[in-house]
């Protein structure tokens, strides 16, 4: 689509008393009055500051028409919109709007709104979040930047409206996948740029894609003869463009490449290390003297940096959990091996992944039960896995009708010890639910037939005869429980508003009520 903007205390006194000193302690006891209520007031609007400055802002939905509001629960944009508000950076009232779109010519306008309903950056004809998407092809928007047009022509400003680059690209874009790195076209020719104002790549290739997960992996730039090399953050040539293709595969300064038909893996140097024996070679495994992951027929085995097969080309498939283990496929189900195919893991599961930051496994079966095992492969856990928060180093796990938590040392804990910063807490007591304060206090009777732990915001839903509602962090009810949520993959609120079915999309609904 192609867009415009539219403008858019009593004092008892005695006699014989020194009337000079009363009216000094009178004007010291005034003065310092003065000061407490200056002081106070300053404090004030530094705790409003920071109460405003804590908020965050989601898209809302309501009456067919969509809005903003705020972590209180509170309508920050009346719900007026036919798209979608998208919202860059949570935390950042900077609201972005798209009205009077015409879907049959694809026209559109666009305006930036803050918390006050004022419309801010005025200046630009057009203004857009970037959006990219993650390795899941997942859509998430850069927090920090927005693009703008003026003139037919792209720059970008950061959230507070401070230019980074004037509109002089004929594209700006997003490459998938790296935060911080946006992909600019001059005519024909693209280059990167990021948010600090850095020109990282020049404009002089005719296709950019990332190499690696992040910024500083590198790129796969084309030149335009249409041959391919690599270049790292700095603009350094890592491999001249000399090749007719290069994968997205790498690992201790090797590379997969095509050069006159021919597949193979080569330094950075540009020598040849591996050049037959295999149809296509998927992964570079982190010890260099383990070698690679190769495919031969069909099938997937291992080879060394020699050439000599050390695992054959037997399993369906292989990746790397970690130096000297693989998650393998035989048929349907995955298992674990060494690299002398020594079974660590039976090979009896629908999926296996591998946890780098707890040094677990998860082992998935097609009744959606996971056992999690050790780093010496013991099992440890089985139950429905519901989640895993790596930041705060806890499992939450189903077993039965219990949910259970687990450190990564396979401890377990309770709801208190791994929410530390929540003030209620979900118990259960008769087959009813109710919440506790960190004493186990009861402070929510047990009434409910179901509930979820506190979100980031003070509240709690919580079910009633099928219906669900919300509670805030002193546990006074919200909304009473109306709302019909079976179909939600996941239940949370915002005082009054619950989060819309698609979760991907992150917003905030009063529709589903019954």
């Amino acid at each position: 689509m192609s867009g415009s903007r539219s403008r858019g205390r009593r004092y008892d006194t005695e006699p014989k008393l020194n009337m000079k000193k009363v009216f000094a302690v009178i004007l010291a006891v005034i003065i310092l009055i003065m000061f407490i209520f200056i002081i106070k007031g300053i404090f004030s609007k530094e705790s409003d500051r920071t109460n405003i400055s804590s908020l965050s802002y989601f898209a809302s939905f309501k009456d067919n028409k969509w809005g903003v509001i705020d972590s209180n629960g509170n309508e920050v944009v009346t719900p007026g919109y036919q798209e979608m508000i998208v919202i860059p950076n949570h935390k950042k009232d900077v609201f972005l709007c798209t009205f009077d779109v015409n879907y049959d010519s694809g026209e559109y306008s666009t305006k930036a709104l803050n918390s006050k309903n004022e419309e801010i950056f005025t200046d630009y004809d057009n203004i857009e979040a970037i959006s990219n998407k993650d390795s899941s092809n997942q859509l998430w928007y850069e927090s920090n930047v927005l693009k703008v047009e003026k003139g037919g022509k792209y720059g970008i400003i950061n959230l507070d409206g401070k230019v980074i680059f004037e509109p002089q690209y004929d594209s700006i874009e997003a490459v998938q996948g790296i935060e911080n790195a946006y992909r600019v076209q001059s005519g024909n020719l693209y280059g990167i740029v990021d948010s600090d104002g850095n020109k990282i790549l020049e404009s002089k290739y005719t296709e950019i894609v990332n190499l690696g997960e992040d910024n500083k992996a590198g790129y796969i730039v084309r030149d335009e003869n249409g041959k391919y090399g690599i270049v790292d953050y700095s603009a350094n040539v890592v491999l001249e463009n000399k090749y007719d293709s290069i994968s997205k595969v790498h690992a201790n300064d090797y590379y997969v490449v095509v050069q006159d038909g021919t597949r193979k893996l080569v330094y950075k140097d540009g020598t040849d290390r591996l050049v037959t024996g295999f149809d296509d070679i998927v992964e570079v495994l982190k010890n260099q003297e383990n070698g690679v992951i190769f495919t031969l027929g069909g099938k997937y085995g291992v080879m060394n940096m020699d050439g000599a097969v050390t695992i054959p080309a037997e399993y369906d498939e292989l990746k790397e959990a970690k130096t000297g283990v693989l998650i393998a496929r035989s048929g349907q189900t995955y298992g674990v091996i060494d690299m002398q195919r020594t079974e660590k893991i039976p090979f009896q599961y629908s999926n296996i992944s591998y946890n780098d930051r707890a040094d677990i496994y998860f082992a998935d079966t097609e009744d959606f039960n996971t056992t999690i095992y050790n780093n010496n492969f013991e099992a440890k856990i089985t139950g429905m896995l519901l989640d895993c928060d790596n930041d705060n180093g806890y499992m939450k796990i189903a077993v039965g009708e219990d949910i259970r938590y687990y450190n990564f040392r396979f401890e377990e804990k309770s709801n208190v010890d791994v929410m530390t910063s929540h003030n209620l807490f979900v118990s259960k007591k008769d087959g009813k639910y109710g919440f506790v304060d960190k004493d186990g206090k009861v402070v929510v009777d047990y009434i409910y037939d179901d509930a979820t732990e506190q979100n980031d915001y003070g509240y709690a839903a919580v079910n009633k005869d099928g219906k669900w509602g919300s509670i805030d962090s002193r546990g006074n009810v919200v909304q009473e429980p109306v709302y019909n949520l079976n179909e939600y993959l996941m239940i949370d609120f915002i005082g009054k508003w619950h989060m819309g079915k698609d979760i991907n999309m992150e917003y905030y609904n009063q529709e589903d009520m019954e």
